[in-house]
């Protein structure tokens, strides 16, 4: 299996959101640039394309500023869906792409969307984040860094400008390269552009320390977290269904969370994210992860605290109208 190492470059209306139609994306790809990487995590080919506009006919300043591509430069470019077809064919049969950071794969399924064209996948996009693998794998943390900053770390050539599509990709695979460990590759990432159309086709996949559950869709939030599989607490280890230690909550609405505990693998932590889709559904992406008795005493303590100040606005709003 090849590794498509994918950056882009867009442009953004000079107005606003309020001069830009609903229809319309927010931002619109105007270069495509990759890398192809064998199995061995050698660079075998490369793709460059500047994509003539089609939506946003001005530079935005700072997309000026941050690429120095002008507009007259573009209209020398080829239209999005002649790029997309001639990318796809580059790209082959048997490949997973690779970005830096969650972004690209998602605008450019949105722009493949606007031109109608034939979509990436009809469900979640199993893809590499080097930004992530970057900061799991050599910060140890869930720090985000930027690109230049891992080119750094790794004392690698800077031997062509940054902020081109092209460029990007490439410095991307270089520092790809140097994360080529099973133990940092099995960290993969979903692109939930398209989630899962049923309960067949949902997610689930053990990561070490950790587990994720990516749901299909629902009409509206508080059905997500009546299904009886987002609100399980399960041992991801073991598969029994555990006693809740701390029911699920939420203080924003969006992010859920609930403790339970295993007799054989301790205190389990679930997160439960709602998130609304394209489509206009919502869906969750749980993960659960095993955390120590102090962690969890602290997590309860502040569940109690929020418990408390909820009652007390509850008790002090009636009388303020």
């Amino acid at each position: 299996m090849n590794i498509i190492v994918l950056d882009l470059e867009w442009n953004q209306n000079s107005f606003g959101k309020k001069e830009r139609n609903s229809d319309e994306p927010v931002f619109e790809i105007i270069e495509i640039g990759a890398v192809k990487l064998n199995e061995n995590y050698e660079i075998i080919d490369k793709f460059s394309q500047l994509i003539k506009p089609q939506i946003y006919h001005t530079m935005h300043r700072i997309t000026a500023d941050l690429i120095h591509l002008q507009m007259k430069e573009l209209e020398k470019g080829k239209d999005f869906p002649v790029v997309m077809k001639e990318f796809m064919e580059w790209c082959g049969e048997d490949y997973i792409f690779a970005t830096w950071g969650p972004l690209d794969l998602l605008e450019l399924q949105r722009n493949n969307e606007y031109y109608k064209l034939e979509p990436l996948s009809d469900g979640p996009i199993k893809y590499y984040d080097v930004q992530k693998l970057f900061s799991l794998g050599v910060m140890k943390d869930k720090t985000r860094k930027t690109l230049e900053f891992a080119i750094d770390y790794f004392q690698i050539e800077k031997d062509v400008p940054f902020h081109r599509a092209f460029s990007d990709a490439y410095y991307t695979a270089k520092v790809f390269q140097k994360l080529s460990n099973p133990d940092i590759l099995q960290f993969v990432s979903f692109d939930t552009f398209h989630i899962p159309k049923d309960k067949k086709e949902e997610i689930k996949i053990a990561f070490p320390g950790y587990f994720k559950y990516i749901s299909r869709g629902f009409e509206s939030k508080s059905e997500v977290m009546k299904d009886r599989e987002v609100a399980s607490t399960k041992c991801y280890l073991c598969h029994k269904n555990l006693k809740k230690k701390m029911r699920w909550y939420s203080s924003n609405g969006k992010n859920y969370y609930s403790i339970a505990y295993c007799d054989i693998h301790g205190y389990v932590k679930y997160k439960c994210r709602v998130k609304k889709s394209e489509t206009g559904k919502y869906y969750a992406i749980k993960t659960s992860k095993f955390i120590t008795e102090e962690k969890m005493k602290k997590l309860q303590d502040e569940w109690n605290k929020d418990k408390k100040v909820k009652k007390m606005k509850n008790k002090i709003l009636p009388n303020q109208k």
